[in-house]
């Protein structure tokens, strides 16, 4: 039998496309580290958040000596007050608070000026310089409370800036910009989101931290300063 002509010959060979060569024209990814952008999208907003940055830090050193406790109300002081009035040395009581800067002389001082007025004003007038007082001491760390709450938003505006700028750009190429120029576009804009962020988390959290000091001095000294006026006001009524 003649063999069939179909299968006469040599099998067709069966080759695998090859891959196109690469492009070398075409961008390749670069992984940027983090100075290098924040040099590329440094601007108006990357100032005001590294001038709230050095703002936040001269804050914080100088409420860290001063916000403490032994400057607030000092242990001493304190125990000297609780000496003199469970004594009843009035006379003593007054020359020790007479040039005392801290929370227990502001507090005790208009109530000694009000003892001719019984408990009740006494306690009313210790009541009002406690009041100022706190509010003094509470002055110190709300500058660095509106610093933490600004910076997010300073934050978020440069971003919002950066994204305007990278589609304003994508625009005016007519649609034709490369992905990894648009993505390293709002890279850059996001860059103005964390440094907000990286400011206003430590802002904040020293803020909780000293007013927690706050709350804690002023408290003990409120408990002393207010038995020295029950011992006073119950001597001056005898």
């Amino acid at each position: 039998m003649d063999a069939n002509p179909l299968f006469l010959g040599e099998p067709p060979l069966i080759t695998l496309a090859q891959a196109p060569a690469a492009d070398p024209a075409e961008p390749t990814s670069v992984v940027m580290g983090l100075w290098p952008l924040f040099v590329q999208s440094f601007d108006l907003f990357s100032i005001v958040l590294i001038l709230g940055s050095v703002a936040a830090v001269a804050i914080i050193v100088r409420n860290l000596f001063d916000v403490r406790a032994a400057v607030i109300a000092p242990t001493k002081s304190l125990d000297r007050i609780a000496d003199l009035a469970r004594a009843g040395r009035l006379a003593e009581l007054e020359h020790a608070i007479a040039d005392d800067t801290t929370f227990i002389g502001e507090t005790l001082r208009p109530a000694l000026g009000a003892k001719q007025a019984g408990r009740d004003a006494m306690h009313e007038a210790a009541n009002l310089g406690a009041s100022e007082s706190h509010a003094k001491w509470s002055r110190r760390v709300e500058p660095l409370a509106i610093i933490g709450n600004l910076a997010p938003l300073v934050g978020l505006a440069g971003t919002v800036w950066g994204m305007i700028l990278a589609f304003a750009s994508l625009s005016a190429a007519g649609g034709r910009a490369s992905p990894t120029a648009l993505s390293l576009g709002i890279s850059k804009a996001l860059m103005h989101t964390l440094l907000g962020l990286m400011l206003a988390i430590p802002a904040l959290a020293f803020t909780a931290f000293f007013r927690a000091r706050i709350e804690r001095a002023i408290g003990r000294a409120i408990v002393v300063c207010a038995d020295a006026i029950d011992r006073l006001a119950s001597g001056n009524s005898a």
